[in-house]
């Protein structure tokens, strides 16, 4: 199986993947993530230094602003904002913005469910849903209704043995001190734009964007919150050490080098398949085309550009035990 095909397998209705070339594994607790090189696509805004929170018009209603003088902005696909006193929220869909454009999202989600107060406009740092909500998330694209989130969160906390309530912050940023470990515990590799994340020997999600300078703006929220979370939860107590039977350096420096193959090999061995995943256009700035994924036990979005991909975040369907 070779990388490009590997990826192909995840994309379906395929956008060119030649280039994409897979690198080797780095594990964290639970967390581990291939990191992804390849093609960059330069001129799209990134979502931290270009693209601002603008306003929030009323609960489950955010405006983003694309400030930058030039290029168009992709909103990275569940991004969300939490300030203090305010209640927070996160969008279900990724979307285009073109330069200078403000854009509403009447169809975003509150993700606390007893707080007032409006997000105000300003520069900050943004956090991406946790895996386990994406899929219920993306399925609420569209639909209006500040409070329709509520009852997977709740479901969420509740397997975490959290309270039972829609307060997302209760993990967001009542964890966030041990969940932003992981972005000192993973290096984002020079150039690296992208990257396979698994949790235990489970298939995550795969997240690729258009350039280094893109990736290295959304790897903080990826790695710690999207991602982060569930690898929390399923930390594995420490183990007993098993030294490599080696006598000299030259002979670990290849047991290393073994096993990180063995392990790179074996994950992406069951990567999951996007046959029986459909896909759709949800919209079009020039010649890029953003599509939704769903189905085939995968979903997502991607942006494509003629028969370039550009921008993909796509995941396994995983949904909270308690949820329904």
């Amino acid at each position: 199986m070779t990388v490009t095909t590997t990826l192909t397998a995840l994309v379906p209705t395929g956008p060119d993947l030649t280039g994409y070339r897979i690198g080797e594994p780095q594990r964290a607790g639970a967390l581990t993530v291939l990191p992804i090189h390849g093609p960059q696509r330069p001129g799209i805004v990134p979502p931290r230094s270009g693209l601002k929170l603008h306003q929030v018009v009323g609960y489950g209603s955010v405006e983003l602003h694309n400030g930058a003088a030039a290029g168009v902005a992709i909103v990275p696909l569940h991004i969300g904002y939490i300030q203090e006193g305010a209640q927070n929220h996160a969008l279900c869909s990724a979307a285009l913005l073109a330069a200078g454009q403000t854009r509403r999202f009447p169809d975003a989600c509150c993700v606390q469910a007893a707080q007032g107060g409006y997000l105000e406009g300003r520069d900050q740092w943004f956090f991406v849903l946790p895996w386990e909500l994406r899929a219920a998330a993306l399925r609420l694209r569209g639909q209006e209704g500040y409070s329709k989130l509520w009852s997977d969160i709740s479901a969420l906390n509740r397997e975490y043995g959290l309270a039972a309530r829609g307060h997302l912050e209760q993990i967001i940023s009542r964890r966030r001190a041990v969940l932003t470990q992981f972005r000192s515990r993973l290096e984002l590799l020079p150039g690296q734009l992208g990257a396979l994340f698994f949790v235990g020997d489970e298939f995550a999600g795969l997240e690729i964007a258009p350039d280094p300078a893109y990736f290295a703006e959304v790897w903080m929220p990826l790695v710690c919150f999207a991602y982060g979370v569930a690898a929390w939860r399923a930390e594995p107590r420490p183990g007993k050490p098993e030294p490599f039977e080696v006598t000299d350096l030259a002979g670990l420096r290849a047991e290393l080098e073994r096993e990180r193959t063995d392990h790179r090999e074996k994950l992406l061995a069951a990567l999951p398949s996007a046959t029986g995943a459909q896909t759709a256009e949800e919209e079009r700035y020039l010649d890029l085309r953003l599509h939704t994924v769903t189905g085939g036990g995968l979903a997502g979005q991607f942006v494509a550009e003629h028969d370039r991909l550009v921008y993909a975040s796509l995941f396994a369907a995983r949904e909270p035990v308690a949820a329904g």
